[in-house]
């Protein structure tokens, strides 16, 4: 079982920064992948941002981005605190969303089907 918790939402003018927080707690494996999803109104949820810390054998920071957010956004991971940010910076309108962490036990994907753990989501609003 594992519990997500995000955090560092709130509204913003565009051009600025937010850093996102996801606390996770339970059973974590260094093998599972930490991902950041959004949902715009109206919206599907996409994906925005992983990272994958071990393949069980060798440890590394393997991220993977939106093309939408290449370049803009920053996804990191502290594994000593099991805790995985997303350092936001010049932020547009249509990055406007409720943005949900996720944990997928097996090989990650940019597909929210695959993830297993989802958290309650912190809202991110950017004014123009």
């Amino acid at each position: 079982q594992v519990q997500l918790v995000e955090s560092g939402g709130g509204l913003v003018q565009a051009g600025g920064s937010l850093r996102l927080s996801c606390a996770a707690s339970g059973r974590i494996f260094s093998t599972y992948t930490m991902g950041w999803f959004r949902q715009a109104p109206g919206k599907e949820r996409v994906f925005v941002a992983a990272i994958k810390w071990s393949d069980g054998r060798t440890y590394y920071d393997r991220t993977y981005y939106a093309d939408s957010v290449k370049g803009r956004f920053t996804i990191s991971r502290d594994n000593a605190k099991n805790t995985v940010y997303l350092q936001m910076n010049s932020l547009k309108p249509e990055d406007t969303a409720v943005y949900y962490c996720a944990v997928d036990r097996a090989y990650g994907s940019r597909n929210g089907d695959e993830y297993d753990y989802w958290g309650q989501g912190t809202q991110v609003t950017v004014s123009s």
